[in-house]
């Protein structure tokens, strides 16, 4: 006969074994959340005003955010020691008491982004020694005590951005020697001081835009020897940021929408993993000519408006770039060793400048795209894009080119879209250019040739300085007698024979600078109208 224990032992076995079909109790689910297994727990938008109860004690991750809970009391979270994800965005948490959270050992990772505090609950995430992730963004924090992140000793992501913060958290943050990545971002930070993220020895990732940083100290940045990405844009900066120096690991820096006015010689020699570089949005004056040099991982180079700059920059070492944008300088020529150096080009950007004469760009296999508007190039030789054999996109409007040489596309392979207009053309070769989807001719007001058919076969958009020169492509018998000197007459014939089906495929637009021609585009698009060739 079994004693009083030994009968409740029994009981106790008899009641789990009669649980369900695999002997094991269904999971708590405490309505209305939805639960999987008992494990993860989704409260998420349901209106709650506190912590939920009834839940398992085994639950690993917990998302009560987009509710109504204003504050969190004592041992808000007593019943859950292994939570190992806790998300309380979105709520109006504005107090939190200091033993809220305690008993969590096991947090990996906390979210208290979208609510109302004012300062780090400091007290209350000290003892989280298991944390890796905690977001503190937009929120209306102003201060950070001293003592805000103490213990946690494996913190990895900490967001503090869009928040009313002045100043950086210089001591709180020095407690932080494994912080991977930081966001100080959209705050109302004036300046940053000498060795203010020292301690960060780990930081890959800082995030300092949208701020109002007038200053950066000259050692401010000292110790974040593995620092990867720096964002600084949308300040106030008035000077280059002399104190990236200190980073030799850094591959991503952006410092574009500043007031930034010289970019000095070597400004970059401290940093010679560098791949990408955005700086634009900032009225440069002045870029060194060896600002960009032995740069060998930079694969984009973008500087606009940098308008007295005269001599193209030095890329010496840097051979690996795959954009350049140089535009709205006052640069007259092209190393004549440009595609000799930069052999892995894809896009070239170099309108708006006063550039005269063209090198050959013989050696750019790899160049899909040039754009050499708004210069003063006055004559395209036969080698210049001898080679080109990638070559998409070219664009040569409005320069002051009379001579095109005959052969100077002959060599081209699958360019697709090329702009001549506005220059002062008189002829235009057409070898090299069957592939041509689009062309645009007008603008060149002595060219008065008409186009054969046969050379464009694939052409879907054609812009000419007059309507005639677009019935090669239309088969306009009605113009065969007129004369062509008279413009605006056969523009108006073409309106009346076709009618108003075939005129909606005659766009005429009236630039600015040429009052007096019309721009046709022609695209065959019916059968009546499609010409055969």
């Amino acid at each position: 006969m079994p004693g009083p224990l030994g009968l409740l032992c029994f009981l106790a076995l008899g009641l789990l074994g009669s649980a369900g079909p695999s002997g094991a109790a269904p999971p708590l689910c405490a309505a209305p959340c939805s639960c999987d297994g008992d494990r993860r727990v989704d409260c998420s938008g349901k209106g709650l005003t506190a912590v939920p109860e009834g839940l398992s004690a085994f639950t690993q991750a917990l998302d009560i955010s987009m509710n109504n809970i204003t504050q969190l009391p004592e041992d808000a979270f007593k019943n859950f020691p292994f939570l190992e994800e806790l998300q309380l965005a979105g709520n109006d948490l504005s107090f939190i008491h200091p033993k809220a959270l305690s008993g969590l050992k096991e947090l990996k990772v906390l979210t208290l982004q979208n609510n109302q505090l004012k300062t780090v609950p400091s007290e209350a995430i000290r003892g989280l020694s298991a944390l890796q992730s905690l977001r503190l963004d937009a929120n209306h924090i102003t201060s950070v005590p001293e003592d805000s992140f103490e213990g946690l000793v494996q913190l990895r992501h900490l967001w503090l951005d869009d928040n009313s913060l002045t100043e950086v958290p210089v001591h709180p943050l020095s407690n932080l020697p494994t912080l991977q990545a930081l966001t100080l971002a959209l705050n109302k930070i004036s300046s940053i001081p000498d060795f203010a993220f020292t301690n960060l020895s780990s930081l890959v990732v800082l995030h300092l835009h949208n701020n109002k940083i007038k200053s950066l100290s000259q050692h401010c940045f000292d110790g974040l020897d593995n620092l990867e990405t720096l964002d600084l844009n949308y300040n106030n900066l008035g000077e280059f940021p002399q104190a990236i120096k200190a980073l030799p690991s850094l591959k991503e820096l952006g410092f574009h929408s500043n007031s930034i006015s010289v970019i000095p010689d070597g400004a970059f020699d401290g940093n010679p993993l560098l791949r990408t570089i955005h700086l634009y949005d900032n009225p440069l004056s002045f870029v060194g000519n060896s600002a960009f040099h032995n740069l060998s991982d930079l694969h984009s180079l973008v500087i606009r408006g940098a308008s007295m700059v005269q001599q193209f920059p030095n890329l010496t070492g840097t051979v690996h770039l795959e954009s350049l944008t140089l535009t709205g300088t006052k640069i007259n020529s092209i190393p004549n060793n440009l595609c000799q150096e930069q052999k892995m080009l894809r896009t070239l950007d170099l309108s708006y400048n006063n550039i005269r004469d063209l090198p050959s760009f013989n050696g750019c296999h790899a160049l899909e795209e040039i754009s050499l508007q708004r210069n003063q190039i006055y004559q395209i030789k036969e080698g210049t894009f001898q080679g080109l054999l990638s070559l998409r996109i070219l664009d040569l409007s409005r320069n002051l080119i009379h001579e095109i040489h005959s052969r100077a596309f002959a060599t081209l392979g699958p360019i697709t879209n090329l702009d001549v207009s506005f220059n002062e053309l008189t002829s235009f070769p057409t070898e090299g250019l069957n592939g041509l989807n689009q062309l645009k001719l007008v603008g060149n007001f002595k060219l008065k040739e008409a186009l054969a058919a046969k050379d464009f076969v694939n052409l879907r958009s054609l812009s000419v300085p007059y309507a005639y020169q677009c019935c090669a492509f239309w088969g306009c018998d009605s113009y065969a007698n007129l004369n062509t000197e008279d413009k605006n007459l056969q523009d108006h014939s073409v309106a009346q024979e076709k009618g108003t089906a075939d005129a909606a495929n005659v766009t005429s637009t009236v630039e600015n600078e040429e009052h007096s021609q019309i721009i046709i585009h022609c695209t065959p698009s019916t059968e009546s109208q499609a010409q055969t060739y």
